[in-house]
């Protein structure tokens, strides 16, 4: 069994790994950056060690460093997370050939699934249904012929790396020059790699993605699936599940091919099996994420596992402890990214110092959180701060759970996505379930109409909960403070709304 693992990560998910280990009586080891000095992750682990500035490429994507704090502190395991090197196979080929354990999946299934060309190649191979596209680099001169031959709109796309960087929708052929030209720049910056390749475009897309667990025994399971559709510029939002758009028989047939994917690249530990569903249920191999997901608490509401202890379980060499028809899946569960972002400024980026934090709480939600009151919120990471999750009997009660949730969570001091969720979960595609990935352009669609006054009164009721949260104190000073501390200014409200619904 693995003794002590260090985390080469930070924030949320870095204390999210060491409660887990912690119940396991496993030691844990944090890293930190000058600019993560008082990190709550620092804080809860059992050592932490410095590793260099707070620029990424100086600490957190200093492999090197990393397995040289692993080797100093006596860590017989690393747990990447996810972001970072959670993806890297060099990182995964450094820690084995250093005699230390990553949590995660061997360097060549990291290889093969990480090149998004080779994994296509691959799916097809195991019968596991792929967008039509190439499977090779394309070269500028052959572009046009084969985006004609595939027909528009087409996607191109970086062959290394993920999150939606090196992609670009190319409607018609006077575009696709400069979407190459672009891709290509943006996925040499992004993954060090400029190779591109071209596929379908899916319109009025679903992204659904299924969890995998795979033992060093050859054992795979599916934990069900996660809809991911809510996103902006390929990041996702919210998550759920299960999935309004499958039924039993379409659930059944992505979950086999979910693990028959893993199977393909003979996978083990966690990972992620992502589908672009299109408007006819057709569902399409999109990419596999060889890490533990962002919104992986979702399933374990489900589920009642806990995924980071199936992990270090399955680096250690244990089998799965339960088969495909053990896992039980209850009621539905919701997650919420919480960033420090104003998504009224286009969600500019909102650091700074948090003055003020009262966290949600009650039955059915869970917060996965690396800030406090105090925290400085710093400008050189990914903004995400916590992971509001919720969970209940019926999909309808989780989102009043989840619209209870949020309006008791207060934060001061900086912006956040926390008015944006309110709002979204008023919108009536989601609360109907029919949504695509075009969900959000679609919310900015509304604000440029005039919307149905009873649908703005409900999502205004909601943000006055949210106002009618916030301590006494602040209340008064906000009242006194003038026009500029309007919650409707705040919160992005037209003046011919405003007096409308006053007039009501």
């Amino acid at each position: 069994m693995i003794k002590k693992v260090l985390i080469a990560n930070r924030g949320e998910i870095a204390v999210r790994i060491i409660r887990s280990c912690r119940e396991m009586g496993v030691a844990t080891v944090a890293v930190f950056s000058s600019a993560d000095r008082q990190a709550l992750h620092v804080r809860f682990a059992d050592e932490a060690y410095p590793i260099g500035p707070a620029l990424p490429a100086e600490s957190y994507l200093n492999s090197d460093k990393l397995v040289e704090v692993a080797l100093r502190s006596g860590a017989d395991a690393v747990h990447p997370g996810y972001g970072f090197l959670a993806e890297n196979q060099g990182f995964a080929e450094r820690c084995s050939a250093a005699g230390v354990t990553l949590v995660g999946p061997s360097a060549e299934a990291i290889g093969e699934m990480g090149d998004k060309t080779a994994a296509r190649k691959t799916m097809r191979k195991a019968g596991v249904p792929v967008i039509p596209g190439t499977d090779e680099d394309v070269e500028d001169g052959e572009a046009a012929r084969i985006a004609a031959s595939v027909g528009y709109p087409v996607l191109v796309k970086a062959a290394k790396g993920g999150g939606g960087k090196g992609m670009r929708i190319v409607k018609g052929k006077e575009d696709l020059e400069e979407a190459l030209r672009a891709a290509r720049s943006e996925a040499l910056s992004a993954f060090g790699d400029s190779s591109v390749f071209i596929e379908k475009f899916v319109e009025e897309p679903r992204h659904v993605e299924f969890q995998i667990l795979a033992d060093t025994q050859g054992n795979v399971v599916h934990l069900g699936e996660r809809e991911c559709s809510v996103q902006r510029r390929h990041q996702k939002l919210i998550e759920e599940s299960p999935s309004c758009v499958l039924d039993e028989s379409l659930r059944a047939a992505m979950g086999q091919a979910a693990v028959k994917a893993a199977e393909a690249v003979a996978y083990s530990n966690a990972g992620t099996i992502e589908f672009i569903v299109d408007k006819h249920r057709r569902f399409y191999f999109l990419e596999m994420n060889t890490r533990l997901q962002v919104e992986h608490p979702v399933t374990e509401m489900r589920t009642g596992l806990d995924l980071v202890k199936e992990q270090v379980r399955i680096a250690s060499g244990a089998p799965l402890p339960f088969s495909q028809e053990e896992i039980r899946f209850r009621g539905a569960s919701i997650e919420c990214r919480i960033s420090a972002e104003d998504p009224n400024e286009n969600f500019m980026p909102s650091t700074g110092l948090v003055t003020r934090l009262t966290e949600p709480g009650g039955p059915g939600v869970r917060l996965d959180s690396g800030f406090y009151r105090g925290y400085e919120v710093p400008v050189y990471y990914d903004p995400m701060v916590a992971k509001l999750v919720v969970w209940a009997d019926t999909r309808d009660e989780a989102i009043e759970r989840m619209k209870r949730a949020l309006t008791e969570f207060d934060i001061g001091g900086i912006k956040t996505t926390i008015p944006f969720h309110l709002q979204a979960l008023e919108d009536e595609r989601f609360l109907s379930g029919n949504y695509t990935t075009a969900f959000v352009d679609g919310m900015a669609d509304d604000r440029t109409t005039e919307p149905d006054n009873s649908h703005i009164a409900a999502a205004f009721a909601t943000v006055l909960t949210h106002e009618a949260r916030k301590s006494p104190l602040r209340r008064v000073k906000s009242a006194n403070a003038g026009s500029g501390s309007s919650p409707w200014k705040r919160f992005g409200l037209r003046e011919g709304l405003r007096k409308e619904l006053t007039r009501h």
